[in-house]
């Protein structure tokens, strides 16, 4: 199957939801965070790529019911809890857990025991 618009919608998603976040951010509160920050605060920029994933699985042959996007918190090790962004659970079994993550440069190490962790 070819996934080339897919793709490109999520990355197309990503930088328009980059963008407009760091256009808002503050506009209420006058609030804002600093240097690129504003940028990844607010959430949802790898979205279009978490629905292609999904997408994907389903045309693997997982059924939709069993693909989870919300409400994706499971047990931690490291922590009590830990909110994925995609799961996949068929027949009781916890088949993925997946959490994305985007870096823009230059700055890849920052929060780098985060990224650690979450592996």
């Amino acid at each position: 199957m070819d996934y080339s618009e897919k793709v490109a919608q999520a990355i197309e998603h990503f930088w328009n939801t980059r963008l407009a976040q760091d256009k808002n951010q503050g506009a209420v509160s006058g609030i804002r965070d600093a240097g690129n920050r504003s940028t990844v605060t607010g959430g949802a920029q790898l979205d279009g790529f978490i629905h292609l994933l999904a997408s994907i699985l389903e045309d693997a042959g997982l059924p939709e019911h069993t693909i989870f996007t919300k409400k994706t918190m499971l047990p931690g090790y490291f922590r009590a809890t830990k909110d994925w962004d995609l799961v996949v659970v068929a027949d009781g079994e916890l088949l993925a857990s997946i959490e994305f993550k985007s870096h823009i440069g230059p700055s890849f190490g920052n929060n780098f025991n985060n990224r650690v962790e979450e592996a």
